[in-house]
């Protein structure tokens, strides 16, 4: 992913500071995702941003109402993996509701 900064045992979101063991990875079928309107979210659904969300370290921001198609549940604070106006990003789910 081009937006995480790597330290020597964790890695840093640039959008948000966040950090996260280098060992985090998919998440267990027993972990439960839920969106901002208490939808359960899986792996391959799209969802859509429900607020700007500033990039940290870069220029711009990701707009409300993006969407984000495919989506993979990871573990970690950061809990949506997907491509975001063609960039990879981490996003956390209360940022996001399911699309119809």
């Amino acid at each position: 992913m081009t937006d995480l900064l790597d330290g020597q045992d964790h890695h840093e979101c640039a959008t948000c500071g966040h950090e996260f063991a280098k060992s985090h990875g998919t998440v267990d079928a027993e972990r439960v995702v839920l969106d901002a309107n208490g939808n359960e979210l899986v792996t391959g659904d799209t969802v859509t941003l429900i607020k700007d969300l500033k990039i940290t370290g870069k220029s711009g921001k990701l707009k409300a109402g993006s969407k984000i198609k495919n989506i993979r549940i990871v573990d970690g604070d950061h809990e949506i993996d997907g491509k975001v106006d063609g960039r990879s990003m981490l996003v956390r789910a209360m940022f996001v509701k399911k699309a119809n």
